[in-house]
Protein backbone atom coordinates (compact mmCIF):
# COMPACT_ATOMS: atom_id res chain seq x y z
CA UNK A 1 0.00 0.00 0.00
CA UNK A 2 1.61 3.73 -0.77
CA UNK A 3 2.12 5.93 2.01
CA UNK A 4 -0.82 7.70 3.52
CA UNK A 5 -1.35 11.64 2.45
CA UNK A 6 -0.06 13.85 5.12
CA UNK A 7 -2.27 16.61 5.86
CA UNK A 8 -1.94 19.97 7.86
CA UNK A 9 -5.52 21.96 8.34
CA UNK A 10 -5.15 25.39 9.31
CA UNK A 11 -8.66 27.12 9.90
CA UNK A 12 -8.91 29.91 13.50
CA UNK A 13 -12.20 28.06 13.46
CA UNK A 14 -12.33 25.41 16.06
CA UNK A 15 -15.11 24.10 14.75
CA UNK A 16 -13.72 23.77 11.09
CA UNK A 17 -10.43 22.53 12.65
CA UNK A 18 -12.65 19.35 14.03
CA UNK A 19 -15.20 19.26 11.03
CA UNK A 20 -12.33 18.79 8.37
CA UNK A 21 -10.36 16.06 9.85
CA UNK A 22 -13.51 14.48 10.72
CA UNK A 23 -14.41 14.15 6.44
CA UNK A 24 -10.61 13.67 5.40
CA UNK A 25 -10.47 10.65 7.92
CA UNK A 26 -13.80 9.00 5.41
CA UNK A 27 -10.78 8.47 2.97
CA UNK A 28 -7.96 5.80 4.10
CA UNK A 29 -5.38 7.27 2.09
CA UNK A 30 -5.40 10.83 3.91
CA UNK A 31 -4.21 11.22 7.28
CA UNK A 32 -4.30 14.38 8.97
CA UNK A 33 -1.25 15.14 10.98
CA UNK A 34 -1.75 17.95 12.62
CA UNK A 35 -4.10 21.10 13.15
CA UNK A 36 -3.13 25.22 13.18
CA UNK A 37 -5.43 27.91 14.88
CA UNK A 38 -3.57 30.41 12.65
CA UNK A 39 -0.87 31.31 10.45
CA UNK A 40 2.50 31.43 12.74
CA UNK A 41 1.52 28.14 14.33
CA UNK A 42 1.09 26.68 10.67
CA UNK A 43 4.38 27.06 9.88
CA UNK A 44 6.13 26.06 13.05
CA UNK A 45 3.67 22.75 12.53
CA UNK A 46 4.64 22.46 8.64
CA UNK A 47 8.90 22.16 10.01
CA UNK A 48 7.69 19.90 12.84
CA UNK A 49 5.07 17.38 11.48
CA UNK A 50 6.27 17.86 7.07
CA UNK A 51 3.40 17.81 5.73
CA UNK A 52 2.61 16.65 1.62
CA UNK A 53 0.02 19.04 1.48
CA UNK A 54 -1.98 22.11 3.47
CA UNK A 55 -5.31 23.13 3.41
CA UNK A 56 -5.26 26.72 4.38
CA UNK A 57 -8.10 29.36 5.44
CA UNK A 58 -7.46 33.01 3.96
CA UNK A 59 -9.11 34.68 7.26
CA UNK A 60 -7.51 34.15 10.37
CA UNK A 61 -5.96 36.79 12.96
CA UNK A 62 -2.46 37.53 14.27
CA UNK A 63 -0.71 36.07 10.75
CA UNK A 64 -3.59 35.34 7.32
CA UNK A 65 -3.61 33.02 5.00
CA UNK A 66 -2.01 35.84 2.83
CA UNK A 67 1.32 36.10 4.58
CA UNK A 68 1.31 32.43 5.26
CA UNK A 69 0.56 31.12 1.89
CA UNK A 70 3.75 33.53 0.91
CA UNK A 71 5.99 32.37 3.46
CA UNK A 72 5.10 28.55 2.77
CA UNK A 73 5.99 29.87 -1.07
CA UNK A 74 9.31 31.33 -0.13
CA UNK A 75 10.75 28.95 2.93
CA UNK A 76 9.32 25.45 2.34
CA UNK A 77 7.06 25.11 -0.96
CA UNK A 78 4.05 23.13 -0.81
CA UNK A 79 1.05 21.74 -1.85
CA UNK A 80 -1.86 24.41 -0.76
CA UNK A 81 -5.32 23.77 -1.34
CA UNK A 82 -7.43 27.56 -0.17
CA UNK A 83 -10.54 26.40 1.74
CA UNK A 84 -12.26 30.29 1.12
CA UNK A 85 -15.45 31.83 2.21
CA UNK A 86 -17.66 32.53 -0.79
CA UNK A 87 -18.19 36.20 -0.60
CA UNK A 88 -16.99 38.68 -2.57
CA UNK A 89 -13.88 39.85 -0.45
CA UNK A 90 -13.10 36.09 -0.33
CA UNK A 91 -13.19 35.57 -3.74
CA UNK A 92 -10.41 37.97 -4.35
CA UNK A 93 -7.81 36.80 -1.89
CA UNK A 94 -8.81 33.52 -3.07
CA UNK A 95 -7.53 34.16 -6.54
CA UNK A 96 -4.82 36.36 -5.62
CA UNK A 97 -3.67 33.22 -3.42
CA UNK A 98 -3.46 31.62 -6.57
CA UNK A 99 -1.42 33.84 -8.54
CA UNK A 100 0.79 33.46 -4.92
CA UNK A 101 1.07 29.99 -5.79
CA UNK A 102 -1.68 28.00 -4.30
CA UNK A 103 -2.67 24.61 -6.12
CA UNK A 104 -6.22 24.85 -6.02
CA UNK A 105 -9.71 26.15 -4.17
CA UNK A 106 -12.47 25.00 -2.55
CA UNK A 107 -15.62 27.53 -0.95
CA UNK A 108 -16.76 26.83 1.89
CA UNK A 109 -20.44 26.06 1.90
CA UNK A 110 -22.60 28.89 2.89
CA UNK A 111 -23.57 26.80 6.08
CA UNK A 112 -20.50 25.70 7.20
CA UNK A 113 -20.58 27.10 10.33
CA UNK A 114 -23.60 25.40 10.98
CA UNK A 115 -21.50 22.12 10.57
CA UNK A 116 -22.01 20.90 7.41
CA UNK A 117 -19.63 20.07 5.46
CA UNK A 118 -20.63 16.97 4.22
CA UNK A 119 -21.60 18.31 0.26
CA UNK A 120 -18.06 19.47 -0.62
CA UNK A 121 -16.74 16.14 1.10
CA UNK A 122 -15.61 14.04 -1.75
CA UNK A 123 -14.53 17.22 -3.48
CA UNK A 124 -11.97 18.35 -0.95
CA UNK A 125 -10.87 14.72 -0.45
CA UNK A 126 -10.07 14.73 -4.63
CA UNK A 127 -8.38 17.98 -4.45
CA UNK A 128 -5.54 16.76 -1.92
CA UNK A 129 -4.73 13.67 -4.19
CA UNK A 130 -4.27 16.00 -6.81
CA UNK A 131 -2.60 18.32 -5.15
CA UNK A 132 0.12 15.53 -3.61
CA UNK A 133 0.25 14.22 -7.42
CA UNK A 134 1.14 18.23 -8.86
CA UNK A 135 4.67 18.04 -6.23
CA UNK A 136 7.50 18.12 -8.74
CA UNK A 137 5.33 19.83 -11.84
CA UNK A 138 6.79 22.34 -14.05
CA UNK A 139 4.57 25.26 -12.92
CA UNK A 140 4.53 28.75 -14.76
CA UNK A 141 5.86 31.21 -11.73
CA UNK A 142 3.68 32.51 -9.21
CA UNK A 143 2.66 36.43 -9.85
CA UNK A 144 4.17 37.77 -6.38
CA UNK A 145 4.05 41.36 -7.49
CA UNK A 146 1.44 42.90 -9.57
CA UNK A 147 2.35 43.83 -12.87
CA UNK A 148 1.54 47.44 -14.71
CA UNK A 149 -1.77 47.35 -16.21
CA UNK A 150 -1.36 47.04 -20.12
CA UNK A 151 -2.86 50.16 -22.17
CA UNK A 152 -5.79 48.35 -24.34
CA UNK A 153 -5.92 48.98 -27.87
CA UNK A 154 -9.23 50.35 -29.58
CA UNK A 155 -10.30 48.75 -32.61
CA UNK A 156 -12.68 48.45 -35.46
CA UNK A 157 -15.48 45.49 -33.95
CA UNK A 158 -13.94 43.07 -36.89
CA UNK A 159 -15.02 39.19 -36.90
CA UNK A 160 -11.84 36.54 -35.82
CA UNK A 161 -9.72 35.23 -37.70
CA UNK A 162 -9.85 32.12 -35.46
CA UNK A 163 -12.43 30.82 -33.21
CA UNK A 164 -10.18 29.33 -30.29
CA UNK A 165 -11.80 27.60 -27.58
CA UNK A 166 -10.27 26.34 -24.37
CA UNK A 167 -11.27 24.10 -21.77
CA UNK A 168 -8.78 24.07 -18.73
CA UNK A 169 -9.16 23.38 -14.87
CA UNK A 170 -7.08 22.84 -11.43
CA UNK A 171 -3.99 24.58 -12.19
CA UNK A 172 -6.15 27.10 -14.41
CA UNK A 173 -6.06 30.79 -13.44
CA UNK A 174 -2.29 30.89 -13.05
CA UNK A 175 -1.92 29.16 -16.37
CA UNK A 176 -4.17 31.62 -18.53
CA UNK A 177 -2.41 34.50 -17.34
CA UNK A 178 0.43 33.33 -17.81
CA UNK A 179 -0.73 32.45 -21.66
CA UNK A 180 -2.90 35.83 -22.28
CA UNK A 181 -0.54 38.34 -20.60
CA UNK A 182 1.64 37.35 -23.93
CA UNK A 183 -0.69 38.19 -26.75
CA UNK A 184 -1.14 41.93 -28.15
CA UNK A 185 -3.91 43.64 -28.13
CA UNK A 186 -4.08 43.30 -32.03
CA UNK A 187 -4.57 39.73 -31.87
CA UNK A 188 -7.05 38.55 -34.73
CA UNK A 189 -8.81 35.72 -32.88
CA UNK A 190 -11.63 35.62 -30.43
CA UNK A 191 -10.68 33.10 -27.79
CA UNK A 192 -13.60 31.41 -25.51
CA UNK A 193 -12.44 29.39 -22.41
CA UNK A 194 -14.53 27.45 -19.76
CA UNK A 195 -12.58 27.37 -16.47
CA UNK A 196 -13.95 24.73 -14.14
CA UNK A 197 -15.24 27.12 -11.39
CA UNK A 198 -17.77 28.09 -9.10
CA UNK A 199 -20.55 30.85 -9.65
CA UNK A 200 -19.49 34.06 -8.43
CA UNK A 201 -16.09 33.60 -8.86
CA UNK A 202 -15.57 33.59 -12.94
CA UNK A 203 -16.31 37.12 -12.98
CA UNK A 204 -13.92 38.32 -10.55
CA UNK A 205 -11.13 35.72 -12.38
CA UNK A 206 -12.70 37.70 -16.25
CA UNK A 207 -11.86 41.31 -14.50
CA UNK A 208 -8.21 39.39 -13.03
CA UNK A 209 -7.11 38.29 -16.51
CA UNK A 210 -8.27 41.90 -18.32
CA UNK A 211 -6.62 44.03 -15.76
CA UNK A 212 -3.19 42.02 -16.86
CA UNK A 213 -3.68 41.46 -20.36
CA UNK A 214 -3.18 43.77 -23.30
CA UNK A 215 -6.56 41.85 -24.65
CA UNK A 216 -10.21 42.38 -24.13
CA UNK A 217 -11.38 39.84 -21.04
CA UNK A 218 -15.03 39.87 -18.91
CA UNK A 219 -17.49 37.11 -18.64
CA UNK A 220 -19.61 36.20 -21.22
CA UNK A 221 -22.99 36.99 -21.32
CA UNK A 222 -25.77 35.61 -24.17
CA UNK A 223 -25.45 37.88 -27.03
CA UNK A 224 -21.93 39.11 -26.68
CA UNK A 225 -20.37 39.24 -30.32
CA UNK A 226 -17.28 36.93 -31.13
CA UNK A 227 -14.83 39.16 -32.25
CA UNK A 228 -11.27 39.67 -32.90
CA UNK A 229 -9.12 40.64 -29.88
CA UNK A 230 -11.83 39.51 -27.32
CA UNK A 231 -11.72 36.69 -24.84
CA UNK A 232 -15.10 35.39 -23.12
CA UNK A 233 -14.98 33.61 -19.78
CA UNK A 234 -17.44 30.94 -19.27
CA UNK A 235 -19.70 32.03 -16.04
CA UNK A 236 -19.66 29.48 -13.42
CA UNK A 237 -22.64 27.22 -13.27
CA UNK A 238 -23.57 27.62 -16.58
CA UNK A 239 -22.89 26.20 -20.12
CA UNK A 240 -21.46 28.54 -22.93
CA UNK A 241 -22.28 27.81 -26.85
CA UNK A 242 -21.90 29.68 -29.80
CA UNK A 243 -24.65 30.37 -32.91
CA UNK A 244 -24.25 32.25 -36.02
CA UNK A 245 -26.74 34.24 -36.46
CA UNK A 246 -27.35 37.47 -38.92
CA UNK A 247 -26.11 40.20 -36.78
CA UNK A 248 -23.15 38.28 -36.35
CA UNK A 249 -21.06 35.30 -34.61
CA UNK A 250 -22.36 34.67 -30.48
CA UNK A 251 -22.20 33.62 -27.87
CA UNK A 252 -25.49 31.67 -26.17
CA UNK A 253 -25.34 30.35 -22.37
CA UNK A 254 -27.42 27.63 -20.96
CA UNK A 255 -28.74 26.11 -17.70
CA UNK A 256 -28.94 22.49 -19.02
CA UNK A 257 -27.74 20.06 -17.30
CA UNK A 258 -24.20 19.43 -15.95
CA UNK A 259 -21.68 17.04 -18.52
CA UNK A 260 -19.20 14.90 -16.79
CA UNK A 261 -20.30 16.21 -13.66
CA UNK A 262 -19.21 19.63 -14.49
CA UNK A 263 -21.20 22.72 -15.78
CA UNK A 264 -19.58 24.91 -17.32
CA UNK A 265 -18.06 21.73 -19.55
CA UNK A 266 -15.54 21.97 -22.12
CA UNK A 267 -17.01 19.49 -23.93
CA UNK A 268 -20.37 21.64 -24.47
CA UNK A 269 -18.64 24.46 -26.08
CA UNK A 270 -16.02 22.37 -28.06
CA UNK A 271 -18.76 20.64 -29.49
CA UNK A 272 -20.80 23.76 -30.33
CA UNK A 273 -17.61 25.32 -32.28
CA UNK A 274 -16.63 22.14 -34.16
CA UNK A 275 -20.23 22.29 -35.26
CA UNK A 276 -20.89 25.84 -36.21
CA UNK A 277 -17.78 26.74 -37.37
CA UNK A 278 -15.52 23.90 -38.06
CA UNK A 279 -12.61 24.55 -40.40
CA UNK A 280 -11.70 27.94 -38.26
CA UNK A 281 -11.93 26.29 -34.87
CA UNK A 282 -8.77 25.96 -32.32
CA UNK A 283 -9.50 23.72 -29.72
CA UNK A 284 -7.41 23.55 -26.94
CA UNK A 285 -7.27 21.50 -23.46
CA UNK A 286 -5.16 22.61 -20.86
CA UNK A 287 -4.03 21.42 -17.27
CA UNK A 288 -7.27 20.12 -15.01
CA UNK A 289 -8.49 16.89 -13.38
CA UNK A 290 -10.42 14.27 -15.01
CA UNK A 291 -11.52 13.67 -18.99
CA UNK A 292 -13.90 16.91 -19.66
CA UNK A 293 -13.31 18.53 -22.97
CA UNK A 294 -11.54 15.32 -24.06
CA UNK A 295 -14.48 14.00 -26.90
CA UNK A 296 -14.92 17.56 -27.62
CA UNK A 297 -11.78 18.21 -28.73
CA UNK A 298 -12.24 14.98 -31.15
CA UNK A 299 -15.37 16.44 -32.65
CA UNK A 300 -13.45 19.77 -33.51
CA UNK A 301 -10.75 17.18 -34.81
CA UNK A 302 -13.21 15.68 -36.99
CA UNK A 303 -14.68 19.06 -37.92
CA UNK A 304 -10.98 19.72 -39.40
CA UNK A 305 -10.11 22.61 -36.85
CA UNK A 306 -7.04 22.37 -35.28
CA UNK A 307 -6.58 20.19 -31.92
CA UNK A 308 -3.91 21.09 -29.17
CA UNK A 309 -3.28 19.56 -25.55
CA UNK A 310 -0.99 21.20 -23.12
CA UNK A 311 1.84 18.88 -22.51
CA UNK A 312 1.81 16.97 -19.48
CA UNK A 313 4.77 18.06 -17.57
CA UNK A 314 3.77 21.63 -18.15
CA UNK A 315 0.08 21.10 -16.87
CA UNK A 316 -0.34 20.75 -12.31
CA UNK A 317 -3.00 18.14 -13.34
CA UNK A 318 -2.32 16.12 -16.74
CA UNK A 319 -5.71 14.37 -16.66
CA UNK A 320 -7.45 16.55 -19.02
CA UNK A 321 -4.96 17.01 -21.79
CA UNK A 322 -3.99 13.59 -20.99
CA UNK A 323 -7.29 12.04 -21.90
CA UNK A 324 -7.49 13.60 -25.41
CA UNK A 325 -4.25 13.05 -25.93
CA UNK A 326 -4.59 9.43 -25.29
CA UNK A 327 -7.52 8.81 -27.67
CA UNK A 328 -5.68 10.39 -30.42
CA UNK A 329 -7.18 13.94 -30.88
CA UNK A 330 -4.42 15.74 -30.16
CA UNK A 331 -2.81 17.57 -33.52
CA UNK A 332 -0.50 18.84 -31.57
CA UNK A 333 0.87 18.60 -27.74
CA UNK A 334 2.80 22.07 -26.64
CA UNK A 335 4.33 23.29 -23.49
CA UNK A 336 2.72 25.96 -21.57
CA UNK A 337 5.64 28.74 -22.46
CA UNK A 338 4.81 27.73 -26.17
CA UNK A 339 1.09 28.12 -26.48
CA UNK A 340 1.11 31.81 -26.92
CA UNK A 341 3.75 31.96 -28.97
CA UNK A 342 2.29 29.21 -31.31
CA UNK A 343 -1.23 31.07 -31.23
CA UNK A 344 0.24 34.74 -32.14
CA UNK A 345 2.24 33.54 -35.17
CA UNK A 346 -0.34 31.39 -36.82
CA UNK A 347 -3.68 32.71 -35.21
CA UNK A 348 -2.34 36.41 -35.42
CA UNK A 349 -1.30 39.62 -35.39
CA UNK A 350 -2.10 42.74 -37.07
CA UNK A 351 0.50 45.41 -36.43
CA UNK A 352 -0.41 49.28 -37.13
CA UNK A 353 -4.26 48.52 -37.17
CA UNK A 354 -5.14 49.92 -34.05
CA UNK A 355 -3.99 52.85 -31.25
CA UNK A 356 -3.27 52.65 -27.90
CA UNK A 357 -6.02 53.87 -25.43
CA UNK A 358 -6.66 53.62 -21.68
CA UNK A 359 -7.38 50.00 -20.25
CA UNK A 360 -10.77 50.88 -19.50
CA UNK A 361 -12.24 51.66 -23.07
CA UNK A 362 -14.37 49.00 -23.70
CA UNK A 363 -15.96 47.39 -27.63
CA UNK A 364 -19.18 47.41 -25.71
CA UNK A 365 -20.53 50.40 -28.16
CA UNK A 366 -20.94 47.33 -30.83
CA UNK A 367 -22.54 44.88 -29.03
CA UNK A 368 -25.69 45.84 -26.82
CA UNK A 369 -28.26 43.36 -28.26
CA UNK A 370 -29.10 40.86 -25.83
CA UNK A 371 -30.33 37.14 -26.45
CA UNK A 372 -32.08 34.34 -24.12
CA UNK A 373 -30.03 33.57 -22.22
CA UNK A 374 -32.20 30.10 -21.14
CA UNK A 375 -32.47 30.94 -17.75
CA UNK A 376 -35.37 29.53 -16.61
Amino acid sequence: MSERIRVLVVDDSALMRKLIPAILARDSSIEVVGTAMDGAFALKKIEELQPDVVTLDLEMPRMDGMETLRLIMRHTPLPVILFSTHSKEGGYATLKALAYGAVDFLAKPKDAAAGRLDEIADQLIAKIKVAKRAVGRKLPPAVIEEAAAPKKEIRAALPPRRVIAIGISTGGPNALQFVLSQIPGDFQSTILIVQHMPEGFTEMFAKRLDECCALHVHEARSGDLLLAGRVLICPGNRHMMVRRMPRGDMVVLSDSAPVNGHRPSADVLFHSVAQEFGLTTVGILMTGMGDDGAEGLGAIKAAGGMTIAQSEDTCVVSGMPRAAILKGYANKIIPLDGLSSYLVSNYGAERGATCKVEKNEKLEKNDKTPVSSQRS
